[in-house]
């Protein structure tokens, strides 16, 4: 029986052929840094690097490279914003749905003098945007939003709040964990100062390596979290003023440089809209299967609109570990149960502390995928 990977929420799997290739092309083949060398092999290294930021630009509609910052990964880049952005004294708002990889850095700064509120939402994760302005203060510096839920897959309306934070002129940052590369995103036109990208998800790179993106005018707020060499402005021991190197001290992760440009690569040929409607359809399989069972509790849309192919699954009367347990010992699924380092999210959805078992879809998951997963559900269901 082959195994079916339904984990794409933590890590899509399988890459692209491509990714794995071009890593180990790097190794074996290249192994030169960036900005310490102006050998062919360096060259070479500087050019995918570059490449790299400019893919990410088109996909994303971002106009600036050098504003492209790479980082290890969305957490640490999310850790940059906030820790970098804020002062004591100042006021930030995020969802009820956020992941711990805004709430912790946002729990270290409030010991700091940095206050944090939660915008409500429903019980199906949807931030109730009517509620934003009154909860605005005049010393909010930033807005910071989960564009969908790693729980449920809601996807929240950035491009609401994107309108008021502009009228107030009030910073406005994504956290794109679970839309990059499943649905189309566009800086510009959402009113973004800054986006924080995974490439490990919907966007298929390698682990250990993520972007964020600034418009210059906030770029200029951040202060970097860590210092270091860039090969550049050698004769300073000050920080580089401008951008990358402001932000990229150290050598940077070239392997997953090179993974990851791959990655982007493929996802151009593929095109974000044909993974979109590629989700939609599993997706709409996946939720019509399980109106049809009984004792399984849907958390979050049961529609395919205002979604991605992220679903909780409740199963009253059962230990849900159990379940998800069983799921991978009798059918050989893949899933994840528990709280999905989102606590507050499983409380706004009434699932806390119990947690849920999370089935997450993928570019290269099937309907037969799909099919096998409802029938390992029924029958678990109903045993």
């Amino acid at each position: 029986m082959h195994t079916v990977y339904l984990d794409n929420a933590a890590t899509s799997f399988p890459k692209p052929p491509a990714v794995g290739a071009r890593m180990r092309e790097y190794v074996d083949e290249v192994g030169a840094p960036v900005n310490r060398g102006s050998y062919q092999a360096a060259q070479q290294a500087e050019l995918v690097t570059l490449r790299l930021r400019q893919r990410l630009c088109a996909l994303f509609g971002f106009a600036d490279p050098s504003h492209v910052i790479l980082t290890p990964g969305n957490t640490w880049g999310l850790n940059m914003l906030l820790l970098g952005a804020l002062r004591p004294g100042d006021h930030v708002m995020v969802s009820a749905m956020e992941h711990n990889a805004v709430m912790r850095p946002l729990t270290q700064l409030a010991r700091r003098g940095v206050a944090f509120d939660r915008i409500p939402c429903d019980a199906e994760g949807r931030l109730q945007t009517g509620r934003i302005e009154p909860m605005l203060r005049p010393n909010t510096r930033l807005v910071l939003l989960a564009h969908a839920s790693n729980v449920s897959g809601t996807v929240q309306d950035a491009a609401a709040v994107g309108e008021i934070c502009a009228a107030r002129g009030i910073p406005f940052a994504l956290d794109a964990a679970q839309t990059a590369g499943h649905i189309p995103l566009d800086f510009t036109a959402l009113q973004l100062s800054a986006l924080s990208i995974p490439a490990h998800k919907g966007l298929m790179g390698p682990q250990g390596i993520g972007a964020l993106l600034l418009r210059p005018d906030f770029a200029k707020t951040i202060e970097p979290l860590v210092s270091g060499g860039t090969g550049s402005v050698s004769d300073s021991e000050d920080i580089p003023r401008y951008l990358p190197d402001r932000f990229e001290p150290g050598t940077p992760n070239l392997p997953g440089i090179y993974g990851w440009e791959a990655a982007l690569e493929y996802l151009e040929g593929v095109t974000v809209e044909a993974v979109a409607a590629h989700d939609r359809a599993l997706s709409a399989r996946l939720l019509g299967g399980l109106r049809d069972v009984p004792g399984v509790s849907l958390i979050g849309p049961d529609t395919t609109e205002g979604r991605v192919g992220v679903f909780s699954l409740d199963f009253p009367g059962k230990d849900n570990a159990e379940i998800a347990a069983r799921l991978e010992e009798e059918f050989s699924i893949l899933t994840r149960c528990g709280l999905h380092c989102a606590p507050n999210a499983h409380r706004t959805l009434g699932t806390f502390p119990r947690g849920t078992v999370r089935l997450s879809l993928g570019w290269f998951n099937t309907e037969a995928d799909i099919d096998r997963a409802l029938q390992a559900i029924k029958a678990l269901s109903a045993g």
